[in-house]
């Protein structure tokens, strides 16, 4: 009979293996069911149901390990002593990968599940507008939207491109960085030349 702690290792294993697919599944179709993700982990629907009593559950758990991994790179990039817009191109270029693996959150925010969403973003989002902020006080980015809003859209447009990369692969970080980096306003110049600097 197996032990205890085997039986809860064996548990978290098929924890990691639902949210892994799932986070796949819904990458690819935002609206798929609790049923196809059984299948696709090789569980038995009951199983996901076990582990997320319900699929707002399920996307609670993306997000917050999303916020987790996110929000460890900002506080990290922010921590350096480099300049906002350097610290920027940084936090883009180690948020790719997992812009990639949670896009699917930038689809499932504008649906049902926004709110909650939403609000498990929110220190994130402090954190972004904290470095943009600073940005607009160290005159590297502009000024024409409060600090919180233009942060978003900034980081917003990161995700969009990850998303919209899936197709031909044509479209990679140092285009998600220049974008992010025009929308803050700074100059077409130097924002590439920040972004080659870091590839």
């Amino acid at each position: 009979m197996p032990s205890k702690s085997s039986r809860a290792q064996s548990m978290m294993e098929t924890r990691h293996r639902i949210l892994d697919v799932a986070l796949a599944l819904l990458g690819e179709k935002p609206d798929t069911g609790m049923g196809e993700i059984a299948a696709a982990a090789g569980v038995v629907r009951r199983t996901v149901y076990d582990h997320f009593p319900s699929r707002l559950d399920l996307v609670r758990t993306l997000t917050e390990r999303a916020v987790a991994e996110m929000t460890a790179v900002l506080a990290e990039v922010n921590a350096s002593d480099a300049k906002a817009d350097a610290a920027w191109v940084e936090f883009i270029a180690r948020l790719w990968p997992v812009a990639h693996r949670y896009r699917v959150l930038l689809a499932l925010r504008r649906g049902e599940y926004g709110e909650t969403i939403h609000g498990l973003l929110g220190p994130l989002d402090e954190l972004l507008a904290d470095l943009v902020k600073r940005g607009q006080d160290d005159d590297v980015f502009a000024r024409h939207l409060p600090a919180a809003l233009l942060s978003q859209l900034a980081y917003g447009v990161v995700f969009a491109i990850a998303d919209s990369d899936l197709e031909n692969g044509t479209l990679d970080v140092r285009a998600a960085t220049i974008t992010s980096l025009l929308i803050l306003g700074v100059p077409e110049k130097h924002a590439i030349a920040l972004a080659d600097e870091r590839s």
